[in-house]
């Protein structure tokens, strides 16, 4: 008859620390990404285009627009007041011309 032996301790290991497998638990960071303006004060010198949905939106939960341009903002000021963005304009224009205005019109 065979009796099962255990394995032979490691003469290193520190005093008090089990044998056998030994686990590693990894951290995992998680960093949190917050769009930032692309430049600071430009949306304050245009009037963007962005989706009135998008705006409605963005009223209600305070989270950024992206414009046609590319810029990023939270919404908060009367765009009335200050002259079309003209990087802007051109997307939009180009958009009618195609018949593309992005609103899923069958």
């Amino acid at each position: 008859m065979s009796e099962t032996m255990p394995p032979p301790s490691d003469p290193n290991a520190p005093q008090g620390q089990p044998d056998g497998p030994q686990t590693q638990t990894a951290v995992l960071e998680r960093t949190e990404t917050v769009p930032e303006v692309a430049e600071p004060g430009d949306h304050e010198r245009f009037a963007h285009y962005v989706r009135k949905e998008k705006i409605l939106e963005s009223a209600l939960s305070g989270e950024p627009v992206t414009a046609l341009c590319g810029k990023v903002w939270i919404p908060g000021r009367n765009p009335d007041r200050f002259p079309v963005c003209p990087t802007c304009k051109e997307i939009y224009e180009s958009m009618r011309q195609t018949g593309n205005s992005g609103e899923g019109d069958s």
